[in-house]
């Protein structure tokens, strides 16, 4: 079998002290030189570690001082009642998931018409080359980029109404719009993958150059049991805690 990279079993053994609680929020990791010493490796290795937690957001490196374990500030992704049908406030899921972390939501987002291709085609039951509004999201809390996600909507359903832009209406994610025309969507199905992170997500995300991970979900949203959206959601391993409560019939 082939061996570990020294600079992923030096991250996992920090990691396993910072999660023990065995280095406390605020602690300071040892230095370079110190893992340098410790484990025999180049300093090039013990930046590779260190990178490695900072990209899972367990530690920051703090100007002229060395790096420090953070508070544990994980945003909790809850994936039941997370589109809310009106009662007021902030309708996005991500702005209200960030505002229960105490943290202040932003995104970045760019919508266009384009064509379905063979897979999103499946995934909405349309044929390829269906024109969808397509929409690239980067969000961010306190200003860290936290999630990106793409999202595709058959044009059928929403061309010349008053949510055929997703972010040009009043109303702010896929239920509330859904519904602002009449559509009403009743159910989610979601599929989750773990994977490396590609080379643009790394640096949307600003991840570590190596071993960076990301959780993928599949999400599509329906109606009636026709897909009236679907997207691609990718989580940076590490800075989210996933919570899904599933009714039992």
């Amino acid at each position: 079998m082939p061996r570990t990279p020294a600079y992923l079993v030096i991250a996992a053994q920090l990691r396993s002290e910072i999660l023990s609680g065995h280095l406390t929020a605020g602690a300071k990791l040892p230095s370079e030189s110190d893992l340098m010493r410790q484990h025999e490796v180049s300093r090039t290795v013990a930046k590779w570690a260190i990178a490695v937690l900072k990209g899972e957001g367990l530690v920051e490196g703090r100007a002229g001082s060395g790096v420090y374990v953070r508070e544990a500030r994980r945003l909790v992704r809850h994936a039941h009642g997370r589109d809310m049908r009106g009662g007021g406030g902030p309708t996005s899921p991500f702005a209200r998931d960030a505002g229960k972390a105490g943290q202040q939501a932003t995104w970045e987002h760019d919508s266009r018409h384009d064509q379905a291709d063979e897979r999103i085609a499946d995934r909405l039951g349309v044929p390829p080359g269906t024109p969808v509004m397509r929409t690239a999201y980067r969000f961010l809390a306190d200003g860290e980029p936290i999630q990106l996600s793409t999202s595709y909507e058959p044009l059928s359903i929403t061309e010349g109404t008053p949510v055929e832009w997703p972010e040009g209406g009043a109303a702010t994610g896929v239920v509330a719009r859904m519904d602002a025309i009449g559509v009403r969507v009743d159910e989610f199905v979601e599929r989750i993958t773990l994977r490396a992170a590609q080379t643009n997500e790394v640096k949307a995300l600003g991840l570590p150059l190596r071993s960076a991970f990301v959780h993928v979900i599949e999400r599509t949203y329906y109606a009636d049991g026709m897909p009236v959206e679907t997207a691609d959601i990718v989580l940076p391993g590490g800075r989210y805690e996933l919570v899904y409560r599933v009714p039992i019939a």
